[in-house]
């Protein structure tokens, strides 16, 4: 099962004190906007997320559709397909991807331990 590119998205209290602690790591932005209190980082293959008030705790995201640099990849499994595959799994989804629709969805899932999982495809 390939989920996509693969991130943390991070839950930050001062986007411009984890913004300028991550650049001393390395990492560069790569997209986002500081003035909406969201940027995306990348440092080689790695990405990061930097979230200021959006979501409680950090969660690992998965973007099907794209690779680490957020190219659209020609071939690629549906958000929908995964969603399918995992819930015949029995996995339980907290939120769902529309089936009847196309195009941009995304579905959520908690692993054992409450850690969140975001299967978000944008395109």
């Amino acid at each position: 099962m390939d989920l996509g590119a693969f991130s943390i998205s991070l839950s930050v209290k001062d986007i411009e004190a984890s913004k300028a602690f991550y650049e001393k790591l390395g990492f560069t932005v790569f997209g986002g906007d500081i003035t909406q209190k969201w940027l995306i980082l990348k440092n080689g293959a790695h990405l990061i997320g930097l979230f200021q008030d959006m979501f409680e705790g950090n969660i690992l995201t998965f973007n099907p559709g794209w690779d680490q640099n957020a190219n659209t990849l020609g071939n690629f499994t549906d958000v929908r397909d995964l969603q399918r595959q995992l819930k015949a799994q029995g996995l339980k989804l907290e939120t769902e991807a529309d089936e009847k629709t196309t195009g941009p969805a995304s579905f959520v899932l908690h692993d054992p331990d409450g850690n969140a999982i975001l299967v978000d495809q944008h395109i």
